[in-house]
């Protein structure tokens, strides 16, 4: 199949880097900035649109607007295909914002954290697809293919509280771990040493419900630790909101166990 692509940044480079592989082929990029355009465009041999409105309708079976969450509509604004299927790439935005911009649209989001300086080589990248026609769903799992093996239709809604979890445990979860290897380099603490304990957390979850193998002082209800914890972190009161906060959910989480052990 052939593809264009409006956008620069790392899911543009995700997608034509993949689909090219898979053999398909590129009729052209555009971006704002054009030396990131031209940078793009030559890695996949292929041309640069200078304009927006250089892209020609029926000049690919699908254009991919790989742009930010917030720039979606806008850039929908300026685009008007009869004979291309249009598709965005995110989890939080409707297929709505772009139905008035193409006949046929879809969405194709790959939840996975996508780098371009670390793009994955596997095919283990599970991708939400919704579509608006016949042939917008044709030709859409048709070149998706050429990216994953695990494709799941996802409709507005769910792509909504998908995308809410995927932050949750992607974005969130780093920024907690950047808060333990701040606090060791404050005291001297090798972070090295909390490497074993992070694998084993991931590595347990792959086989068990994360409900079931919560540990720790706010899942056993031990306040005096807790206590001694949240003084620790005064120095810091944004760390130590966090702390408060997701002790008293982990708490709340499971005090309809607690009550049961206790009858």
């Amino acid at each position: 199949m052939t593809y264009s692509i409006i956008g620069t940044g790392n899911m543009a480079w995700f997608l034509t880097k993949r689909l090219t592989s898979a053999g398909h082929h590129c009729a052209g990029v555009y971006g704002r900035n054009e030396e990131a355009a031209k940078a793009l465009a030559t890695s996949i041999n292929t041309d640069v649109y200078t304009k927006r409105s250089h892209i020609p309708d029926g000049d690919a079976d699908i254009c991919f607007l790989a742009v930010s969450d917030h720039a979606i509509e806008t850039v929908a604004e300026k685009i008007s295909l009869e004979k291309t299927v249009l598709v965005h790439t995110s989890g939080s935005v409707s297929i709505k914002a772009i139905a008035h911009a193409a006949k046929d649209h879809a969405v194709l989001w790959p939840v996975y954290s996508i780098v371009k300086n670390n793009l994955p080589n596997h095919r283990n990248i599970p991708c939400a697809w919704d579509a608006s026609s016949t042939k917008a769903q044709k030709y859409l799992l048709a070149i998706a293919h050429g990216i994953t093996d695990i494709l799941f239709e996802a409709k507005d809604e769910q792509r909504r509280w998908l995308h809410l979890s995927a932050v949750i445990s992607n974005n969130f979860t780093t920024h907690l771990i950047t808060i333990c290897e701040q606090i060791c380099k404050g005291h001297n603490v090798p972070y090295s040493i909390l490497q074993p304990i992070i694998e084993q957390t991931f590595e347990r979850i792959k086989r068990e419900s994360p409900y079931n193998i919560q540990t720790g002082p706010a899942r056993r209800g031990d306040g005096p630790t807790m206590e001694k914890h949240i003084e620790l972190l005064s120095s810091n009161p944004d760390w130590q909101a966090i702390y408060k906060t997701i002790s008293t959910s982990i708490e709340n989480t499971y005090k309809a166990d607690t009550k049961q052990k206790d009858v």
